[in-house]
């Protein structure tokens, strides 16, 4: 070993055993200072505790009773320990409330309730109170005075109001550093103009320090109030700041209580802040609660419990808005019972309805045969100053409107009637002219929706005309006496019907483009011989067609048969059945002329 190394039992001694254990000791005593200054507990509780945690043998309930006192002890240092739990309360809480939320609610139930009601409730009397005392204001007699007030001075109704119903407001406040002057904090009431706040401390300053300049007063004495027309300026002074508040009316002396008690907690609260202060403002925004508690009011008002004004107010607007609702909720439904029926015509189509400035605005498509709207619109006891229309015309292919125009173009006699089916066919029926069908016949393709026209069923009304004369000749007889070819004079009147009934058949079947040939027939009885019978019936008939040529009828038409005894119209039992056979009968033969040849 080198002979430079140190011998160990040249450095063990009593003495240095004994300094060695002193420096320790006070090492101890010192840490045990410094966690007391740094926990602010006593060195005996602390080092009461520090045994109790390095006990092995001690119990979870000797601690829990030390936890108390010493969160309590650490809580009165700072705010470290609570700036710790909330996160940890914050977790909490969330936890719970996804676990069961009827458990926070349940806990909080007791204390919400009766507070929101009682918010609520306050909330409605504010309320009530204001429109009460707006409505007070605005139809009583002291406002018609206030009105002519405004209108004389040139103020508006409502400041007119407010300084008629003002007992006192605040409207300004200034938190003014004491030594330098410089203004700490400003705040306004609602609807106040204000100017510079820099401004306005600048010349309270000013006129402070011009009045300790010019007159005999202390130094330390402040000025505490200034007094101009109905604006007053109360100055609070504390030890480090002045609190300036101006007010409009006449405030009590409570007042100045309040001003006293805001500057006195912003001393408490910031009273470091005031003695450093270099300029900088920020570090007093958290006196605005005090200050914001000095900013009250008071008006004159009637008796809280009293809303005559806002209950009749109220009664009122809703007597019209019930009456209003009536007559709008009236008038909507008179609106769509018109689109409604507008909607069902045949022939409108409705595009686009909207409703503006008190007004109905409507357009669509409207065919010309369909209903004329403003007739619709009288149904339905609308105001036809409030409805614009605009219509654009078209043709509608329904049924009812296609038929309604067919008969208007086509115009079929009342015998005639027509009808179309889903496939757009015109079917016509009945009796019509004859000139009429030719001419449909050429005209229905022209008319739109018509696809095809069916007249199967349709009878030229000629052709019926032409049976009936047919019919009507066919029938007539004329009787002869016994022997005679004589026409007798009561048979006259016959003759003159009959020839008026062949005039009329010649002429509608020269019309119809028909040949006709009447056959005049002669009979006889049997009485006399056969030859005698047939010179008889022969000599009858052309009696009567000498009698029909007379009349302006033409003979090549007319045919004369006799036939004598040969066709009887009654057994000849009786003389009157052989009278019956003593007559000219006719026969009408109609054929269709062949114009091909």
């Amino acid at each position: 070993m080198d002979n430079d190394a140190i011998d160990p039992s040249s450095q063990i001694s009593p003495d240095n055993d004994l300094s060695l254990i002193k420096e320790i000791t006070k090492v101890d005593d010192e840490l045990s200072k410094l966690r007391s200054l740094l926990l602010g507990v006593e060195p005996a509780k602390l080092n009461h505790f520090y045994e109790l945690l390095d006990n092995p043998q001690i119990r979870p309930e000797d601690i829990s009773r030390l936890l108390p006192e010493a969160v309590i002890l650490r809580s009165q240092q700072d705010k470290q320990l609570i700036t710790a739990m909330i996160s940890i309360v914050e977790e909490a809480i969330q936890v719970s409330v996804q676990q069961d939320e009827n458990i926070l609610s349940e806990a909080f139930f007791p204390v919400i309730i009766p507070a929101s009601r009682k918010a609520i409730a306050s909330l409605l009397d504010e309320m009530m109170q204001s429109l009460n005392q707006t409505l007070e204001h605005s139809f009583s007699w002291e406002s018609l005075q206030w009105r002519l007030e405004a209108k004389r001075t040139g103020k508006s109704f409502a400041e007119i109001v407010l300084l008629r119903t003002l007992v006192y407001r605040v409207e300004q406040i200034f938190l003014i550093h004491k030594n330098t002057g410089l203004l700490l904090r400003h705040l306004v009431a609602n609807q106040v103009t204000s100017q510079d706040p820099d401004l306005v401390v600048a010349m309270l300053t000013a006129i402070q320090d011009f009045i300790k300049d010019s007159f005999s007063v202390q130094k330390t004495d402040q000025l505490q109030s200034l007094h101009f027309g109905e604006l007053r300026i109360w100055i609070t002074e504390g030890p480090q700041a002045l609190l300036a508040a101006t007010i409009r009316g006449n405030p009590p002396q409570e007042l100045r209580l309040g001003l006293q008690t805001a500057i006195e907690k912003i001393h408490l609260k910031l009273s470091r802040e005031m003695k450093d202060f270099a300029g900088d403002a920020e570090p007093f925004q958290v006196c605005q609660p005090y200050l914001e508690s000095c900013l009250i009011s008071q008006y004159k008002s009637a008796s809280k419990k009293s809303y005559k004004y806002a209950w009749t107010f109220l009664g009122i607007v809703a007597i019209a808005c019930g009456v209003w609702s009536f007559f709008a909720v009236r008038e909507q439904l008179r609106w769509r019972a018109y689109l409604q029926e507008l909607n069902s015509q045949p022939g409108i189509v409705v595009t686009d309805t909207k409703q503006q400035f008190g007004k109905y605005f409507i357009s669509g498509l409207r065919d010309p045969l369909a209903p004329d709207p403003h007739t619709l619109l009288q149904q339905t006891k609308l105001n036809p100053q409030t409805i614009v229309s605009h219509w654009q015309s078209y043709l509608s292919l329904e049924p009812q409107l296609m038929i309604k125009r067919v008969n208007k173009l086509l115009q079929p006699p009342p015998t005639a009637s027509l009808k179309i089916d889903q496939n757009g066919v015109l079917y016509a029926v009945g009796s019509a002219p004859r000139q009429w069908i030719l001419a449909t016949r050429k005209s229905w393709s022209v008319i739109p929706g018509l696809t095809q026209f069916q007249d199967q069923d349709l009878v030229e009304s000629e052709l019926k005309e032409l049976a009936l004369y047919q019919s009507q000749i066919e029938r007539a007889i004329i009787f002869f006496p016994e022997g005679s070819q004589e026409i007798i004079p009561s048979e006259l009147s016959k003759l003159n019907n009959l020839a008026l009934a062949v005039k009329k058949l010649l002429a509608v079947a020269k019309y119809l483009e028909k040949d006709v040939f009447i056959q005049i027939i002669g009979h006889t009885n049997t009485t006399g011989t056969e030859s005698r019978n047939a010179q008889l019936s022969e000599g009858r008939s052309q009696r009567v067609l000498s009698y029909l040529s007379s009349q302006g009828i033409s003979t090549s038409q007319l045919q004369v048969l006799g036939v004598s005894s040969s066709q009887p119209l009654q057994p000849e039992l009786t003389d009157e059945g052989k009278k019956f056979n003593r007559r000219v009968s006719f026969k009408v033969i109609i054929m269709r002329v062949d114009r091909s040849k």
